[in-house]
């Protein structure tokens, strides 16, 4: 391992690794992308994909099926589907609607 490589960063010894995204809000969800690199980038770590249209993507680990499971899924343990940050975003929502008068 050289001083560039994470050493949480899954193991793809030159075989072909692919990732799901796995966010339920992320336009991407259920999509699945070969895998081009895992780093700690922008103080997380973050998976590395080429999109639909060739460009150089990036997302957090913890959107994916790849890497550690987050502190969110470790304390659920599957019993929710929703963090208490995307409830409140989507109360905010939901206010902000019935205030332009679509209910």
């Amino acid at each position: 391992m050289n001083s560039y490589t994470s050493s949480s960063a899954p193991d793809c010894d030159d075989a072909r690794q692919a990732f799901e995204v796995t966010h339920p809000f992320h336009p991407l969800c259920g999509r699945e992308f070969e895998l081009v690199t895992y780093r700690h980038n922008w103080g997380e770590n973050r998976v590395y994909f080429y999109d639909d249209q060739g460009r150089l993507k990036a997302i957090p680990a913890g959107w994916t099926n790849i890497g550690p499971d987050s502190l969110f899924e470790v304390i659920s343990s599957g019993r929710s589907s929703f963090r208490t940050s995307d409830l409140l975003e989507l109360v905010d929502l939901v206010a902000g609607l019935r205030e332009i008068g679509h209910e």
